[in-house]
């Protein structure tokens, strides 16, 4: 199996190396890069500053400036992703000093390093939470990425407490079923 991964790897390094080459050629191509990558530098981002608002800003804002100094970037066998996550950690540092002046309070230090594993899974969490009926996704979405009550999602919705505890269950229960499936 560790070979079959190494393989894969192996396979997939031309690929991405292709079109990030083709990307500094033409800027209209990072497209397929951005489409690649959006989900892990999302989670990545979303993980470290805790709002969602923010965390979509900051994403936007990797992305702009990777595409801004794509012709700069030189392979060297590394992920393009990791190269990805560096821009996120130098944002979300320019996004907490930012806030600390605007506030005047000092800047915090920077939150426990994630895992890879731990990005990539929530990465497919996040992947996953799409793929839910539109009224299960809306209520795991205000529920725990904006962490709102049970009242006050039933108040937005026009729904009982029942209602949105149903679908925050079945959407949970979903989203167990399909972990599972992929982890084994």
């Amino acid at each position: 199996m560790a070979r079959g991964g190494l393989l894969l790897k192996a396979q997939q390094e031309p690929d991405e190396r292709l079109l990030i080459e083709a990307a500094q050629q033409d800027p209209s191509r990072f497209a397929r890069l951005y489409e690649a990558n959006f989900e892990r530098v999302y989670a990545f981002i979303a993980r470290r500053v805790g709002d969602r608002s923010t965390a979509q800003d900051l994403t936007a804002d990797v992305f702009h400036r990777a595409l801004a100094n794509l012709a700069r970037f030189e392979w060297r066998g590394a992920p393009f992703a990791a190269w990805l996550f560096r821009i996120a950690a130098n944002a979300i540092a320019d996004h907490a000093q930012r806030l600390a002046r605007e506030q005047n309070v000092p800047a915090a230090t920077e939150p426990e390093g994630t895992s890879m594993e731990e990005i990539e899974h929530r990465a497919r969490l996040f992947r996953l939470v799409t793929l839910l009926p539109e009224d299960q996704r809306r209520v795991i979405g205000l529920r725990f990425a904006q962490g709102r009550s049970i009242r006050d999602i039933a108040r937005e919705l026009g729904r009982s407490e029942g209602a949105i505890k149903q679908l925050q269950f079945r959407g949970l229960q979903a989203l167990r079923t399909r972990l599972g499936d992929r982890n084994g």
